[in-house]
């Protein structure tokens, strides 16, 4: 996967934009980030703790933490070279729903998302 498919699959969702975030691309939805194109060719997602520990512990070559205490907030590296599209989805995708708010996550949910 490339930066291109994780900007393309970011932007699908709804109410989802794209601006800049310490001069990296970023995805918000309702102006709150869910994931961030990295300076190495890859992307980071917003996570949950327990999200975090879950996809690292079972794909970790897929997915680490981030450094420091983003990290320990959820800021998870997804290695693009070692995704394929229903993992890369997967993680934007709940990176989305983890920010988004609960109407705008309902109305997907009911959309078919």
């Amino acid at each position: 996967m490339t930066p291109e498919d994780v900007r393309r699959i970011a932007l699908e969702l709804p109410a989802a934009t794209e601006k800049s975030h310490f001069g990296k691309p970023d995805f918000r939805v309702r102006d709150r980030v869910f994931a961030t194109l990295a300076d190495d060719g890859n992307a980071v997602v917003k996570l949950t703790r327990d999200q975090q520990e879950m996809v690292c512990g079972s794909e970790p070559a897929l997915f680490q933490p981030v450094d420091g205490g983003w990290g320990k907030q959820g800021w998870t590296r997804v290695t693009l070279a070692a995704a394929d599209e229903a993992a890369l989805r997967s993680a934007v995708v709940t990176a989305w729903r983890n920010m988004a708010p609960v109407t705008l996550r309902k109305a997907f949910d009911l959309a078919g998302g």
